[in-house]
């Protein structure tokens, strides 16, 4: 191999996992180079594959941001779920992106604080080998919520003996450890946990504190493997929330301060994830994984402040208990007819939703006062896919089918006389891919597909049972190129059509309907070897959303972003590795009218690491530049204490300022 390549930077990569998580054990150095552009349905992928060996994530926040274009918010001290951005979408918190940890689900439908509700916070961020990503409903293995597109995110089968500490500013602290007690060719095990505690920057301390614990068992030998994953966390904090620009003009706070800094939570979750895959000597492959989870949400909020209570205020409770259980199961058979070759798979598999005590609590100081909903919620989701990959010369032909029944169940309990609601639908969504690649340089892309995503179970009943599984028909035109060998550039023409953007809102319990919306897009990327031992990252989007039933001028989606950015560049050699990140995120309508705008913002970070032997040390700097940005952004009407009338305006929660951690960590 040249010099050149054998020189840059990249570091440790696992071989390609396939569906379920299966990953080599034999790590190699790869470089773009070595990318070959073959014919996959996603081959995004590749992109996020190449940027998490180059520079692993750093937080369970950056996790979200390896996804090319997606943007992330954090608004209520950081237990809660991230807010999510993605081609035209404010995702809220994972309404139209189906989330995935080992085909595990991340995402919480029918959830106490919205639909979709997807914490991203159990999975420790050293613990990820892979990412498999893809955007538009063009996959027939991901269902519900997969409008936008799907994340999942695949674990370690291994891990190093290692322990390591991190310190910063605002009394931040994160010990990590993680341990092989069992490591062989055929098997593996290992323990992993950290525990991570700060103040934040706010001006009422946070106090956050969160734990996380993760074990997994691999098997595996010549033609299956099996593997078994336990994990648990939970977390506690306090929040600031979101403030009116008015309160700091006016002097009230400042860009850091609280009106009420009684906000915030403790949330917790519990996994068993069991994941098998069976090769056959005929090019057949049998894969499926099965799941429980236990899951507890308790979240205090307060949007409003004395808007609809001019004693003790707006602030409310959401909470609940879930029991989540499911399973999937995949069959793959090659067939080789002359100079065609086939490859057929089907799945079949099922999701369960148990949600007890499923409440909004009017209170004060976290004190309840009266309750605003209260009930049970029963959700189940059986499925079945097929689909064909026709691979004839230089074309991929991949028609496919999904089918998707639910049964919706809510009991409310918040009158003497419960009343118990159930509903069933069905829908159908056809997919078609196209992929032609003229030689090994070149690969060109055409994507239709129909997607959903479900409607919260409130939705459903007081619908009667009308828009439960709104559509959504997209189109994609892509192509991705290799001018160099150490070039890969990709670019891609995008259309999303929405049904209906019905929700629950669940800060106030009552349902929003959004009508119709028409998404569409350029997303471009770009990764270089420019140099021995660096390489350059860069993505761009733009994304027009309107909605399709209201006039122009009124017909803005809010919060919809316009123009994204993200670039890098990461220097690597034998022990040094260092990094500078960028993203940007344009100005965006706040409301329908777009008479407010959620202002943009350019925020950089960095990081550097050396490595000596066994020890590694390291620094992380975030907001490099101390811009002074709004992370999070809501047109919201609000009274403050001292006013006679509410008034509507930008409100917000001010984004991480120059803030710096060094860590040093030890193999053993």
């Amino acid at each position: 191999m040249k010099k050149i390549v054998t020189n840059t930077l990249f570091l440790l990569f696992s071989s390609v996992i396939p569906v379920l998580g299966q990953e080599a054990d034999t790590l190699k150095t790869v470089a773009l180079d070595e990318v070959i552009i073959v014919k996959p349905l996603n081959h995004l992928s590749e992109m996020a594959e190449i940027d998490l060996k180059v520079a692993p994530v750093n937080s369970s926040q950056e996790v979200l941001r390896r996804v090319p274009g997606l943007f992330i918010a954090q608004h209520a001290g950081g237990g809660k779920a991230e807010q999510l951005f993605l081609r035209g979408f404010d995702l809220d918190h994972g309404t139209d992106i189906c989330i995935t940890v080992d085909g595990m689900p991340v995402n919480m439908v029918s959830h106490a604080h919205g639909q979709g509700y997807a914490d991203l916070h159990f999975l420790q961020p050293e613990a990820i080998g892979h990412i498999d990503f893809d955007k538009g409903p063009y996959t027939a293995s991901k269902g519900n919520l997969s409008t936008a597109g799907y994340v999942d995110f695949r674990t370690k089968d291994r891990m190093p003996n290692e322990v390591a500490a991190e310190v910063g500013q605002y009394k931040t602290q994160r010990l990590r450890f993680s341990y092989s007690l069992l490591d062989n060719p055929r098997n593996s095990l290992y323990v992993s946990s950290a525990l991570l505690l700060t103040d934040g920057y706010f001006d009422a301390p946070q106090q956050f504190q969160r734990l996380n614990l993760m074990g997994k068992y691999t098997y595996r030998n010549d033609d299956s493997r099996f593997s078994i994953m336990l994990s648990h966390f939970n977390s506690q904090w306090n929040a600031s929330g979101q403030i009116p620009w008015r309160a700091v003009k006016r002097g009230l706070i400042g860009r850091f301060g609280a009106l009420d800094d009684t906000e915030g939570g403790n949330t917790a979750r519990s996994d068993l994830n069991i994941t098998y895959l069976q090769t056959f000597g005929n090019g057949a492959e049998l894969s499926g994984n099965a799941w429980l989870s236990h899951y507890r949400f308790n979240l205090y909020s307060n949007f409003t402040f004395f808007l609809n209570d001019a004693d003790n205020g707006d602030q409310i409770n959401q909470r609940e208990g879930r029991l989540l259980a499911g399973a999937q199961s995949a069959y793959k058979q090659q067939v080789t007819w002359g100079e065609t070759s086939w490859s057929w798979q089907g799945g079949l598999g099922f999701r369960y939703d148990c949600v007890d005590d499923l409440s909004l609590f009017h209170t004060y100081q976290r004190q309840p006062l009266d309750a605003f909903a209260r009930g049970d919620a029963r959700e189940s989701n059986l499925y079945a896919y097929a689909g064909v990959d026709i691979e004839w010369g230089n074309w991929l032909i991949h028609p496919a089918l999904r089918l998707d029944c639910f049964t919706f169940n809510y009991i409310d309990r918040l009158h003497q006389e419960f009343h118990t609601s159930q509903v069933r639908k069905q829908i159908v969504c056809p997919k078609l891919s196209l992929v032609y690649r003229p030689s090994s340089q070149w690969l060109f892309l055409c994507k239709l597909g129909k997607g959903f995503h479900s409607n919260d179970v409130r939705v459903v009943v007081s619908e009667a049972g009308k828009n439960v599984l709104p559509a959504a028909y997209g189109a994609d035109l892509g192509l991705q190129w290799r001018p160099l060998s150490t070039l890969l550039l990709n670019a891609s023409l995008w259309y999303l059509q929405m049904e209906q953007e019905m929700v629950y809102v669940g800060d106030e319990a009552v349902v929003e309907a959004g009508g119709r919306s028409r998404r569409l897009g350029v997303d471009v990327g770009l990764r270089w070897d420019f140099l021995s031992y660096f390489h350059a990252q860069t993505d761009y989007t733009y994304s027009h959303a309107r909605s399709m039933d209201e006039p122009d001028g009124e017909n803005f989606i809010p919060l919809a972003p316009v123009h994204t950015l993200s670039a890098g560049v990461t220097y690597t050699n034998k022990d040094w590795t260092a990094g500078i990140k960028t993203r940007f995120l344009s100005n965006r309508p706040a409301d329908e009218s777009y008479t407010l705008t959620a202002r943009g913002y350019w925020v950089t970070d960095v990081n550097a690491a050396y490595t000596y032997r066994r020890i590694t040390v390291g620094c992380i700097v975030e907001n490099l530049f101390n811009t002074a940005w709004e992370e999070a952004q809501f047109a919201t009407e609000t009274r403050l204490a001292d006013e006679a009338l509410p008034i509507t305006e930008i409100h917000f929660t001010p984004g991480t300022p120059f803030s710096a951690r060094a860590y040093v960590a030890l193999r053993f």
